[in-house]
C-alpha cells in the first residue's frame, strides 16, 4: 500500500469517526456559583413568562446552553448564557437551544449575572461573542452584589449603551420593557411604569387587599354599631325627659 493510499484509509477513518451530535442534547452548564444567581435567573424566567401566559412565540430559559457550531458539532462553539430568550419560535421546553435545529435562531436578548469570577468574560469575551456571532439585539448584565447594570442595543452591528431613564431603568427593545434594580433585583417594567410581579406577588397583593377590604368592612360597620348605640342612648334619655318634663319646648 502506498502512502497516499495509507493517508487516504487514516482520512476516511478519521472521517467516520466525527458523529454529529442530535439537535435534542443536553445543556452542558455548570453549576449556579450562588443561591443569589439562582434565585435572579428564576425572577427573570417567571416574571416573563407570566407577563407573556398567553403568548406561544417565544422560548425563555437560564443557565442553559446555547450550540451554535457551524460543523453541528456539540464540543465545540458553545456558551451558556445566564438568561436569554428567542422571539419568534415555539413555546416548548428543551433541553438546550441549539441553534442548527432551531432555523439558525440565536437569542433576541441576554442577560448575564454578574460574579467575581465571571464579570470579565461577561463584559468582554461574551460580549463580544454576542456582538459580532449571535448578533443579539439586546444585551445586559446585572451584578446581584454590588448593583451594576449596564446594557446595550446592537446598532450597525456594534453594541451602543442604553441611556437610563429618570427612574434609572434601561429600555429593552426586544422585549419592549424596561429592565431596571427594584428591592435590590433586576426586575421587567411596563412601558407605563408598572413592575411586572410574579404570581406569588400578585397573590400576596390579592390577599393583602381582601384583608384590607374586610378590615375597611369590619371598621365601617363597627362605627355603624357605635352609631346606632349613639342614637338608642339619645332615644333612651328623650324618652325619659318627656316622661318627666313633657313634651320639649320648640
Amino acid at each position: 500500500m502506498t502512502l497516499a493510499q495509507d493517508l487516504e484509509v487514516v482520512t476516511e477513518s478519521q472521517a467516520e469517526d466525527v458523529i454529529f451530535p442530535p439537535s435534542d442534547i443536553y445543556s452542558d452548564e455548570p453549576p449556579l456559583e450562588s443561591d443569589l444567581h439562582l434565585r435572579q435567573i428564576m425572577l427573570l424566567i417567571q416574571c416573563l413568562e407570566w407577563y407573556w401566559r398567553d403568548r406561544q412565540d417565544f422560548y425563555a430559559c437560564g443557565n442553559l446552553t446555547v450550540y451554535y457550531s457551524p460543523n453541528q458539532r456539540k464540543s465545540e462553539f458553545f456558551r451558556g448564557p445566564d438568561f436569554f430568550a428567542v422571539l419568534g419560535t415555539e413555546r416548548k421546553p428543551r433541553k438546550s437551544w441549539v441553534v442548527w435545529a432551531e432555523d439558525g435562531k440565536y437569542p433576541n436578548i441576554i442577560i448575564e449575572i454578574l460574579s467575581s469570577g465571571t464579570a470579565a468574560t461577561d463584559r468582554n469575551l461574551k460580549k463580544q461573542i454576542y456582538q459580532d456571532t449571535f448578533r443579539t439585539p439586546d444585551y445586559f448584565w446585572f451584578h446581584p452584589n454590588t448593583l451594576e447594570f449596564q446594557g446595550f442595543h446592537l446598532v450597525d452591528g456594534i453594541y451602543q449603551e442604553i441611556p437610563l431613564n429618570e427612574q434609572g431603568w434601561r429600555w429593552s427593545q426586544q422585549l419592549e420593557l424596561y429592565l431596571g434594580v427594584h428591592d435590590s433585583q433586576l426586575r421587567y417594567f411596563t412601558p407605563e411604569g408598572d413592575l411586572i410581579s410574579t404570581p406569588e406577588e400578585l397573590a400576596l397583593q390579592a390577599q393583602q387587599q381582601r384583608e384590607q377590604t374586610e378590615q375597611q368592612i369590619l371598621i365601617e360597620r363597627q362605627q355603624r354599631e357605635q352609631a346606632q348605640q349613639q342614637n338608642s342612648e339619645m332615644e333612651a334619655l328623650l324618652r325619659r325627659y318627656r316622661e318627666r318634663f313633657g313634651e320639649l319646648p320648640d
